[in-house]
């Protein structure tokens, strides 16, 4: 579990952003909080289990998949705003994730 901090939060911004403008081949400038990664980028779920994958290496994090999944279920994220809100709840609850309502 990391405490998380605006050098954090801005970290994880940088890190999604990044993310989606390699993987769908768009300029970052294209991108802002309400692009929707599914309608907007023609992108799918598999990227947030890759995303996931890089923060839980970055921040050593012990969260399983079934632990967001569950959570993803009744707060889904589709947007990047939403998608950067939902990584830092991961890196500050881990597994406690799915204790949150």
């Amino acid at each position: 579990m990391a405490t998380i901090g605006v050098g954090t939060k801005d970290e994880v911004r940088k890190i999604v952003y990044e993310f989606f403008s390699e993987e769908c081949e768009v300029s970052p400038d294209e991108l802002n909080d309400g692009v929707n990664i599914i309608n907007d980028l023609e992108g799918d779920s598999l990227m947030f289990l890759e995303l996931l994958e890089i923060f839980k290496k970055k921040y050593n994090l012990n969260v399983e998949l079934k632990t967001v999944g569950k959570y993803i279920v009744k707060h889904p994220a589709v947007t990047i705003g939403e998608i950067i809100d939902m990584t830092l709840l991961i890196i500050e609850h881990e597994n406690r994730l799915a204790d949150l309502e």
